[in-house]
This record gives structure tokens, C-alpha cells and sequence, in this order.
């Protein structure tokens, strides 16, 4: 199944693949703790401006997880001491899905002290708790958050690499981010 770009956000940790038909040749790559996803080397030229964005960005005590340039914002919120659920939902709101050719969703979730999952669509801005359970949402098909077994257990390039390998079509790249008490790593797998 395809299922587009997906986070998966736990309690201590979140992990963020990369899944596309349009546009595979994208990599995550790391600037100073900050994963971004970016075209490859070999990459045609294009002017679309959902190919490049931060994907993991720590912002205040927390860390941020999410498809787009959103990222940014929800990270700065948290800079600004907002709550993690409020960031995240008026950064969400306020950018809106994206404006291409299939009205793309946008997804983030917030990894600290109070963990959440959230979506912006074209008909609805849903934003869940995580307490116990990973939680998933993608940008299709599966675009209502809900619980998934994601063993959370392991460095970040491992839950990256897990991402990578879950059985949804067309893995391109992925992230992966653990928290464990206002300590943030990161890493990253790039396709096989």
C-alpha cells in the first residue's frame, strides 16, 4: 500500500520516512543535530518547493518531527516556551495542507515531555496525545493518527532504518530522533 510520507511519534523517540513515486531521489542529511531532507547529487533540477525542508528540528526542550516547512515554525513556537500541543496546532493550522496537485497533508508530531501527533487535511486538523503507545499518521490512506507496533528500542538510525523497512510502497529515505530527559540524538537511513 501506498501510504506517502509517514511519522511515527512515541513517548521518548519519532521516526519520519520519506515515500514517493514522483520524487525519489531525496536523502536526509544532517546539519548541526537538524535533519533535512534534500535531493541527491544526481537529482533533476526542480523548482518544487515540497522537495527540501527540515524533517527532525529540536525546538525549546523538545524535538520536532514532520514532512515539510512546517517543521520550522512548530520548532520556533517551542523556542518561544508554547506548549508542545499548541505549537504544534497552530503551526499546523496556520500553514494549512499543501497546496499541489493532490491537496497533500501535512503531519508533525512533538517528542519532549508531552508528546503529540498531528495532521492538517484539506477537511480536518487532528492532534492526539502520545502517552504510551507509538502512534502513525500519513500523508495517505492512513491520515487518521493511531496506535502501531513500532518497537521504539534502539539508536536513531535504527528506528530510521525500521521506518525505512515497514511494509508501505516506495522508501526513499528516513529519520529517526530519541529524547530521553531534554537529550535529543538523531540519525538517518539512506535507501538501500
Amino acid at each position: 500500500m501506498y501510504v506517502g510520507r509517514f511519522i511515527v511519534i512515541g513517548p521518548d523517540f519519532g521516526a519520519y520516512r520519506v515515500s514517493s513515486r514522483s520524487f525519489p531521489n531525496r536523502q536526509v542529511v544532517e546539519r548541526d543535530g537538524t535533519l533535512t531532507v534534500a535531493p541527491t547529487p544526481d537529482a533533476p533540477e526542480t523548482d518544487n518547493p515540497y522537495i527540501s525542508y527540515n524533517c527532525v528540528r529540536e525546538g525549546g526542550d523538545s524535538v520536532v518531527v514532520g514532512n515539510g516547512s512546517h517543521v520550522d515554525p512548530i520548532a520556533e513556537k517551542l523556542d518561544l516556551g508554547y506548549p508542545a500541543r499548541d505549537a504544534l496546532a497552530e503551526s499546523l493550522l496556520a500553514m494549512d495542507y499543501e497546496k499541489d496537485d493532490y491537496d497533500t497533508p501535512r503531519i508533525a508530531g512533538v517528542v519532549g515531555e508531552d508528546s503529540y501527533i498531528g495532521i492538517v487535511r484539506r477537511d480536518a486538523l487532528l492532534v492526539r496525545p502520545v502517552t504510551e503507545n507509538p502512534m502513525l499518521v500519513a500523508t495517505y490512506e492512513e491520515d487518521d493518527p493511531a496506535v502501531v507496533v513500532f518497537d521504539g528500542d534502539g539508536s536513531p538510525a535504527e528506528l530510521a532504518e525500521r521506518a525505512y523497512k515497514m511494509d508501505y510502497e516506495h522508501a526513499v529515505c528516513a529519520a529517526g530522533v530519541t529524547y530521553d530527559d531534554g537529550d535529543v540524538d538523531v540519525g538517518f537511513h539512506n535507501g538501500e
